[in-house]
Parts: C-alpha cells; sequence; structure tokens
C-alpha cells in the first residue's frame, strides 16, 4: 500500500511517498482503508522533532491521527462500515496518511451520515478535544460563561458550538476578520484581540479554554470568577496562579474516546437549526498521492488540503474557505 512517511526530522519536504506491507490487524483490532485523513498542527509539530522527549518515535513513522473511512477487516472478518476515529498521540502503529490503518474499537465511531469522508475525517482532533475539554474536564453546564481563545481556528470552532449548544454564554477571541464568523458560529459575546484586550471585557467566567498559553494565559486569570476553572491545551497551567486567584486549573491532554465520537457524530447528524461546523484540514485519498499535494498540506498550503470550515444547518453544507 502506499503511505506517506519521514523517515527523518524536519520540515514538510522529509515527507515521503512509500511503498509499504499493509497492516494485519489482530484482536480486537479493525483494518480501516482510510478514504481522508485530516492535517493538524500536532501532526508538523512532531514531524518537525519538537515532542522527541516526550513522544519518542520509530523512524521511518506515518504521520496523521484522525480518519475517515471504510471498515475493511475486523480480525479474521470482514466489513463495510462507515466510521471515523482518532488514534492516540502516542502508539506504534502506522498513523492515518496511509491507504489503510489499523485502530481499535475505542477509536472509532460510525460516521456521520450527513458528512461526506472529507468532510467527517475533520472530527476527530479537533472534535474530540473541544468537546472532552469542555464536558469531561471543564464540565460546562447550561447557563455558565466560557471565554473561548482563538475561537475561529479548529479545536475553537468546535468548541464554541458545542457550548453553544450546550447552553452556555460563550465569549469567544478572534481577528478583526473573523468577527462575523464567531457570530455565524453562536459566540455570544465575539471579542477582537487585535482592537480590545479580552480581560477587558471578559469577567466573572466560569469556564476559560486555554489554546495558547504563555502571555495569554497569563492575562485570563482575571477572567474568572472564584471557584472557575482554565483549562489549558498546551501544557500544565501554572498552579500557584490559580491558587492566587481563587481558581482551578487543568491540562487537558486529549485521547481517544468511541462514546464521545459517537455523541459528536449524533450531534451533526441531527442538527436541525442548531449549527454544527468542521474545522481544520483534510486531504482526499483519491487526491493526495502526488508530493507536491500532501507536502503543500503539511505547510498550511490549499491543494488537496483545505483548512475548511463547513457549516451544517438545516442539513446543508456551506465551505468556505479560511485564510487568516
Amino acid at each position: 500500500m502506499k503511505a506517506i512517511r519521514f523517515h527523518n526530522y524536519g520540515g514538510p519536504e522529509v515527507l515521503r511517498l512509500d511503498d509499504i506491507p499493509r497492516p494485519v490487524p489482530g484482536p480486537g483490532e479493525l483494518l480501516i482503508k482510510v478514504h481522508a485523513a485530516t492535517v493538524n498542527p500536532v501532526d508538523w509539530t512532531v514531524r518537525q522533532g519538537h515532542m522527541q522527549q516526550f513522544l519518542p518515535l520509530k523512524l521511518p513513522f506515518v504521520p496523521g491521527w484522525d480518519l475517515s473511512g471504510v471498515v475493511e477487516t475486523i480480525g479474521a472478518g470482514v466489513g463495510n462500515d462507515e466510521v471515523i476515529a482518532s488514534l492516540p498521540l502516542a502508539h506504534n502503529r502506522n498513523g492515518t496518511y496511509a491507504e489503510y490503518t489499523i485502530v481499535t474499537e475505542g477509536e472509532m465511531a460510525a460516521k456521520p451520515r450527513t458528512l461526506d469522508h472529507l468532510q467527517a475525517s475533520t472530527i476527530g482532533v479537533a472534535g474530540l478535544t473541544a468537546w472532552r475539554a469542555l464536558f469531561e474536564t471543564a464540565q460546562l453546564a447550561a447557563g455558565q460563561k466560557v471565554l473561548i481563545h482563538r475561537a475561529a481556528g479548529g479545536v475553537g470552532t468546535f468548541a464554541v458550538q458545542f457550548a453553544h449548544w450546550k447552553g452556555a454564554y460563550v465569549l469567544g477571541t478572534a481577528s478583526t476578520e473573523n468577527q462575523e464568523f464567531l457570530r455565524q458560529l453562536g459566540v455570544d459575546q465575539p471579542i477582537d484581540y487585535k482592537k480590545n484586550r479580552f480581560e477587558d471585557v471578559a469577567s466573572d467566567v466560569d469556564v476559560v479554554l486555554d489554546t495558547f498559553g504563555g502571555e495569554v494565559q497569563e492575562r485570563s486569570w482575571k477572567t474568572l470568577r472564584k471557584g472557575g476553572i482554565l483549562v489549558s491545551l498546551v501544557g500544565p497551567p501554572a498552579a500557584d496562579q490559580a491558587t492566587r486567584h481563587g481558581v482551578r486549573a487543568v491540562f487537558h491532554a486529549n485521547s481517544p474516546s468511541a462514546m464521545a465520537l459517537a455523541e459528536i457524530a449524533k450531534l451533526i447528524d441531527s442538527a436541525g437549526d442548531c449549527p454544527c461546523a468542521i474545522a481544520t484540514g483534510a486531504m482526499h485519498s483519491d487526491r493526495c498521492w502526488r508530493r507536491e499535494s500532501y507536502v503543500q498540506a503539511n505547510s498550511g498550503v490549499s491543494c488537496c488540503y483545505h483548512r475548511r470550515r463547513s457549516f451544517l444547518k438545516l442539513c446543508k453544507i456551506l465551505v468556505t474557505i479560511d485564510n487568516r
């Protein structure tokens, strides 16, 4: 089978299209024929070697952590179910930049019937991160206030809509050109970080979803009410700052969840008047086997890959390309 691998760490130019053996599923595993795979920031962070100490890899390595595809075989059996999946960050299998890959039942769920494979492939990393950070880690509830940083990004776009669906009051930060987009997603109070300091606008917040760390995290503490929670997606937040402000602080490290994937898929299929977005980049297997395609995808350049936003509203899909 064909697979995109890197044999050494570096920029997108280290990616190579190789022919490698098709994996064979063992007990409790499924062989998936990949129809589409996403390109997420973690992909190039790992490829550039920034996570070597935390995530040592046996090179050459097939990257990619989420997909949409069809079950080819189940152990010794055969299947044809359409599924979405998200692999754990640390694993010893091929990733999803391949014609076939192995997943376990705990890493997959049925594909939303209202999405094609390209759209559905974007749910895994971004959607799961948003869902689990908000509802499992932060325990966000209806009527609460949540501040979502980088609300027009991949995780943020999912997080905004999940929080809106839950009945929370949503504040979101984004650049000037994305303010109307935030309103379309359901942000109650968009904050233009180019014109305003968010801490001068947001106050008495129950949950902060921190996608930046650093200075943004430092400025976020004062927006929380006493007893509120800051959930960081980039690293362990400062415990001393949390104590000083009388709040809680948690680092959310994402991991696969078949149950959460199924809940997201169910929500998308029943969206109705509640828009659910797909937000990240995707590579379609039928079009990504040219070197220029997958190299550009990993460079963040639109080719067979788009950093795309697909809005499901009244079961209709509108695709726009984000050039922010």
